[in-house]
């Protein structure tokens, strides 16, 4: 890993130069991942796991040249639907490394994993439902499967994404024994699956330990019951600082803390890091294009939206913004927003940025993690180009949509 990676990469880390070039280059709104920040985030969190079975949750971004560069940094991948399942495997995937964890599937995405399993039986199917178990025995599968146990215990910076307390994930605590011996039977039983929050920082560290013990006291029930275990795969979660106060996680210490709330366990630890690897990674560049002076606020106008980021809008997430033309000008409190026509369409209230003017570039921050995996198409905005920077060079990894993309399925 590299020497001079920090574990928190902020606005002003970024090279402000290199960003104004690439927003003169391809325009704006335009999202911009740094592939070497997400290798060393991912080799910092494994680093810190050295027993445990380290494997990326795509869903977090399922770019190409995200997926691509995590694999050749030797990351597994887990995937929550049948598409992130074909990315992986385009990104260079060996389908047999490949860990499936349905949510209430539809018919084509089990219908998808059981014919990849046919021809590639090292896949594992996580079912957080008896339901989905009896689904997949209903086409013939008999493969290798885990059981998603919903432990009671949610975490996070959301109650959105708390996970762990929320009926629709996973099979309930006190009825995995029961199951897990009947799947014994009828599948390759592997593993027990949990996930208790998304985000977690300090203050959530405890209370996500506490499900992480929980979930490993039932992988010591499953596995006296069915006589062991391949793995007890304790999720993701582990956050990254947005707010520049926020300080970041000790990666060491939560090693530490997770490894004395597992305890003694014979199955190999898995986690899921997604949020953690790619969040800091990327960040979003737009122009101001309004100055508006009102009694209640100065109001920034700008070219992203929440079509280009949605999660201010969707999670009241916050996120850095930095003026990278001059940053060096008096701050002063602004609201940001773009050109929806709708009041969610906010990136900041009443927030200190060194001011604005029109024409200005500014950079939106940690906008690596559900960034452009939940950009749209509202108000008939075309998606942004994604360009990446890697040892030095930059690519486009992603086409800027044009309006005939937004419209070329309709009849």
């Amino acid at each position: 890993m590299s020497h001079d990676s920090p574990p928190v990469r902020r606005l002003a880390d970024w090279d402000h130069d290199r960003l104004g070039r690439l927003a003169a280059e391809h325009a704006t709104p335009l999202y911009v991942v740094d592939l070497d920040r997400v290798a060393a985030n991912y080799e910092r969190f494994a680093s810190a796991f050295p027993d445990a079975h380290v494997m990326y949750a795509a869903k977090a971004h399922t770019g190409r040249a995200v997926l691509s560069k995590l694999l050749e940094t030797g990351a597994d991948i887990e995937c929550a639907a049948w598409g992130e399942l074909q990315r992986a495997i385009d990104a260079g995937a060996d389908p047999d490394t490949l860990q499936y964890t349905a949510v209430n599937p539809p018919d084509r995405d089990l219908d998808y994993a059981t014919d990849l399993a046919e021809e590639h039986p090292g896949l594992t199917v996580t079912g957080g439902a008896r339901d989905t178990f009896d689904r997949l025995e209903a086409r013939g599968y008999d493969g290798r499967v885990a059981i998603r146990i919903n432990p009671g215990i949610g975490t996070g910076h959301h109650e959105k994404v708390a996970t762990g307390k929320d009926a629709k994930f996973g099979v309930p605590y006190d009825e995995v024994p029961e199951l897990a011996e009947e799947l014994n039977e009828r599948f390759d039983l592997v593993g027990i699956h949990a996930h208790a929050g998304s985000g977690v920082l300090h203050d959530d560290l405890d209370d996500h330990c506490r499900a992480i013990s929980k979930v490993a006291d039932m992988g010591r029930t499953v596995e006296d019951r069915v006589g062991g275990l391949e793995f007890v795969d304790f999720g993701g979660g582990f956050g990254v600082p947005y707010r520049e106060d926020e300080e970041p996680l000790d990666m060491r210490v939560v090693g530490e803390k997770v490894r004395d709330a597992v305890g003694e366990l014979e199955a190999q630890i898995k986690l899921e890091p997604g949020r953690y690897v790619v969040a800091d990674a990327e960040l979003i560049l737009t122009e101001v294009n309004t100055i508006k002076e009102t009694p209640a606020a100065t109001v920034v106008g700008v070219d992203a939206s929440l079509a280009t980021l949605i999660r201010p809008a969707m999670f009241d997430s916050y996120h850095p913004i930095r003026n990278l033309t001059a940053p060096e000008r008096a701050a002063e409190p602004v609201s940001v927003g773009g050109p929806c026509c709708t009041s969610a369409d906010v990136f900041c209230t009443d927030r200190p940025i060194a001011r604005p003017e029109r024409e200005d570039l500014l950079a939106i921050g940690n906008a690596g993690a559900y960034g452009y995996e939940l950009a749209n198409q509202f108000h008939s905005q075309p998606r942004p180009a994604e360009v990446a920077i890697e040892g030095g060079e930059t690519r486009v990894v992603r086409e800027r949509e044009t309006l005939e993309d937004v419209t070329r399925l309709e009849r």
